[in-house]
């Protein structure tokens, strides 16, 4: 019989859905039915929003009422400083070209190419050339501050009709709506906090700064429909100008875009002109909106925080030429992402296409479908003067060593910076709801078997949602409709292309068709379970050997080497929790024992001193453990697959060890070489193979210093890398083969040890010698590329070299 159980925790406040015009109050976390159920009926995505085929007149209607105005479409009551009036963007241009801060820095820059010029010797001595001089600076001087108007011009958004904006809140929501037919829902227990936050903060003339995460370019629609409907100031959204696109770009500008160049690199006049225009909006309160993870995950998980722009926001208050400003993290969850299908193409290895007019109105194109809806979460907001304060007063008493090259200002800087952007992300995830497609997807993927019937499916969905909840996640509630139909709906916004039905049997069974796409909605869980997970590939180490549960029983202290040692494999993979290794392994143990998943003993002193499976949890098949193990094992997969391929960079005999690879082709080798190991049957997950993680793993072998890599400020000079000299391996002296032996074949070893064993792969020996044989073939690729480039990179100097002395011999001849 199929569940009709029903949440036993009180509801939360009520949930607001924003859907068309309408804005409805619905329990906490409601879920629309499939059918009707006492008197409740799914809406329909035309019941508040009319089609022009279908009545052309009401359609004409509805944009003449937001055109002109009417009611709450005015948008003239809204808590925030005034924006959307004639006059505002030239205002905005003028206020940063004014800023002391600027103008210091132009004439800097004007001084700088001066003295420059004097040493070409273009203004001599005396009066006349100090009169030359200083026209000359002032020449230089009008040029920059041209360049810098220019830049202002192109870089701030432009809230400059209300007409528009009102017409432009009527087409985004027509379009997001016929995406997400259930629309956009909040929370109205955090409506009512976000709202006296703004007030408070409008009258002391402070910024509300939202920092949401990103996994679609949604995320900006949803946030300005949300403070458009609400009557929260629009905030200005901080964004990459890659994105500044023929009629998109220009569109977006006036709905509240500030574009960006996605890198700097020394361009110290735009560097200041940016933190001018930060300035600007938070000494005069506007609000602003930054994705604190720069792009947008590809993964499904939160990506590790990008401080680019939170340190315009730090600097501005802790210089003091800004008051303060309030944080507000935010978390967007949908049912489905539009943009998936790209991500999944792009993390195998194909380049992401150029943004144009023609892929966002193809893209605009799946518009007509139903996904579902979209959930935005707003964590409590915070003052961002006083984190300042608390971080200064704990780094004094912080005992530390002071990074390389750095200062004790700028390491500080650089310490809260990294704390700054770590607790947005912590406080993201603490808010985030896990939608049902992501409790499918999780539930699919950490089964073993090729599908699972409906009656399985929904037990483990409610297992999941206790679990969920026993965390201290949010889980969207169902309130009293029957489990079976969540999933059902939940199945048919994932659709055919990732969730599989085979008809004919028994009972209905479902198969995970796309599993590397169903991976992205998996990891919207992930972060609540990291440490039962890796606790999980810790025992695994001793499970896997089989025998009976003596054989099986691991100790505390190899627990703990191992949990140590992937905890730092994947600290950069995920975000832990802000407290010791120690404590969070506590924390994990204590919850596992409490579920009977695992069986602890202690000593005397109440100390745990083993740890191995539980009775009940044999019993049951292992199910609960599995689900840990099947949590983590792609991570552990792709972090074996990069160690791999680092086998490859061993420097051939006959070449040193200071040739330098191009990481890019580098990254790119590995990834071929997982895809082979895949198809070969060496590679369980294809996932594995996908570049973030693969780039994560990368990251993780530079800051342990197996690799060393460098990169130019430049932004057009790729990233090169090389084996550290204590990792590289030896060869042997008559075959030139690789040798499995040293410090980086022990990591390797290290890593495989947790390592998923089964059917889907080849067992026995961790690496083959076939698959050492494919890493150093490709790696041998790499070399001989290096090699090339590095002739061609010679031939020019060789070059100028020659003529240079062909012009000496010339000139040494014509005195002759």
């Amino acid at each position: 019989m199929v569940s009709q159980k029903k949440d036993s925790l009180p509801a939360s406040a009520p949930d607001l859905e924003i859907l068309g015009d309408q804005l409805t109050l619905h329990p906490g976390g409601y879920v629309q039915p499939l059918s009707p159920s006492d008197g409740a009926q799914e809406q329909n995505l035309v019941e508040h929003m009319s089609r022009f085929r279908e009545n052309p007149f009401e359609f004409m209607r509805e944009i003449s009422l937001h055109v002109s105005g009417s009611g709450w479409r005015a948008y003239d009551d809204y808590i925030g400083q005034p924006i959307y009036y004639s006059g505002f963007s030239e205002q905005m241009i003028a206020a940063v070209m004014s800023k002391p801060m600027l103008r210091a820095k132009i004439e800097e820059l004007a001084e700088k190419r001066l003295l420059v010029e004097e040493l070409e010797g273009k203004f001599g001595v005396g009066i006349k050339n100090l009169k030359v001089r200083s026209l000359r600076k002032e020449e230089i001087e009008k040029s920059l501050r041209e360049v810098a108007a220019r830049w202002t011009d192109q870089m701030i958004c432009k809230m400059e009709s209300k007409t528009f904006i009102r017409g432009a809140y009527y087409l985004a929501t027509q379009l997001l709506t016929r995406a997400y037919h259930q629309g956009i829902h909040v929370s109205s227990e955090e409506v009512l906090r976000i709202r006296a936050v703004a007030e408070k903060a409008y009258r002391n003339k402070h910024s509300l700064v939202f920092l949401p995460c990103h996994r679609s370019h949604v995320d900006y629609v949803s946030m300005q429909l949300i403070c458009y409907r609400l009557g929260i100031a629009l905030p200005t959204v901080i964004a990459g100008d890659n994105l500044n696109i023929a009629a998109v770009g220009p569109f977006l500008q006036r709905a509240g875009a500030m574009w960006i160049r996605r890198s700097f690199a020394d361009d110290v006049l735009y560097t200041t002109l940016v933190q001018s225009y930060t300035d600007t909006l938070l000494q005069g309160g506007f609000n602003l909106e930054c994705f604190v993870e720069g792009g947008r995950s590809r993964t499904g998980k939160l990506l590790p925080p990008k401080i680019g722009f939170l340190g315009f926001l730090l600097d501005s208050v802790r210089s003091g030429r800004v008051d303060d400003a309030m944080i507000c993290p935010v978390s967007t969850q949908y049912d489905k992402v539009i943009e998936t299908p790209n991500y999944i193409s792009e993390l195998l290895g194909n380049p992401k296409p150029k943004e144009n007019l023609m892929d966002f109105l193809s893209a605009s194109s799946i518009l007509s479908l139903k996904l579902g809806r979209v959930d935005v979460r707003f964590a409590e907001p915070w003052s961002l003067k006083d984190f300042i304060m608390e971080q200064d007063a704990r780094l004094i008493t912080l005992p530390r060593q002071i990074e390389q090259g750095l200062s004790l200002e700028q390491d500080n800087r650089v310490r809260t910076l990294r704390t700054l952007g770590y607790k947005v992300l912590s406080d993201i995830n603490a808010v985030s709801v896990v939608m049902p497609t992501a409790l499918i997807g999780t539930v699919l993927l950490t089964l073993r078997g090729r599908g699972v019937g409906k009656t399985e499916l929904v037990r483990r969905v409610e297992w999941l949602v206790e679990r969920v909840r026993a965390k201290g996640g949010r889980v969207a509630h169902f309130y009293g409709i029957p489990t079976s139909e969540v999933v059902t709906r939940g199945l048919e916004v994932l659709g055919p292309g990732l969730v599989g039905v085979v008809q004919g049997l028994a009972e209905e069974t479902y198969v995970a068709v796309d599993r590397f796409q169903l991976s992205f909605y998996r990891n919207m869980t992930i972060h609540l379970f990291i440490s039962e997970a890796l606790v999980s590939a810790a025992m695994y180490t001793r499970v896997k050997l089989g025998g009976g549960p003596d054989n099986q029983r691991i100790s505390y202290a190899h627990l703990y080497k191992h949990v140590s040692f992937l905890s730092r494999i994947f600290r950069s993979e995920f975000i832990f929790l802000n407290e010791s290794l120690a404590s969070n392994l506590d924390k994990a143990i204590r919850g596992l024992e409490a579920d009977q998943v695992i069986k602890v003993s202690r000593d005397t002193s109440g100390n745990v001193s083993t740890v191995e499976l539980s009775a009940t949890e044999r019993q049951r098949g292992r199910e609960d453990f599995d689900f840990y193990c099947f949590l983590i094992w792609p991570f552990v997969e792709a972090s074996w697959l990069g160690a791999v391929s680092l086998m490859g960079l061993t420097p051939p005999i006959k070449t040193g060890s200071n040739i330098w690879l191009d990481m890019k082709q580098t990254l790119t080798k590995a990834q071929l070489l997982g895809k082979t190991l895949y198809h070969q049957g060496d590679l369980s997950y294809l996932e594995a193979v996908n570049s973030e993680t693969l780039k994560n793993a990368y990251a993780h072998f530079d800051d342990e210093s197996i690799i060393t890599t460098t990169k130019s400020r430049k932004s057009n000079t790729q990233a090169a890398i090389k084996l550290s000299p204590a990792w590289i391996p030896t060869r042997d002296k008559e075959t030139g083969m690789i040798r499995p032996e040293g410090a980086l074949w022990d990591f390797i070893e290290m890593i495989a040890q947790s390592r998923r064993e089964g059917k889907n792969r080849r067992d026995g020996a961790t690496v083959s010698s076939r698959v050492l044989g494919l890493a150093e073939r490709l790696g041998h690729e790499l070399f001989e590329t290096a090699a090339v480039g590095e002739a061609d990179l010679l031939a020019p100097r060789k070059k100028r070299r020659n003529q240079k002395e062909e012009m000496v011999v010339g000139v040494v001849q014509a005195r002759l």
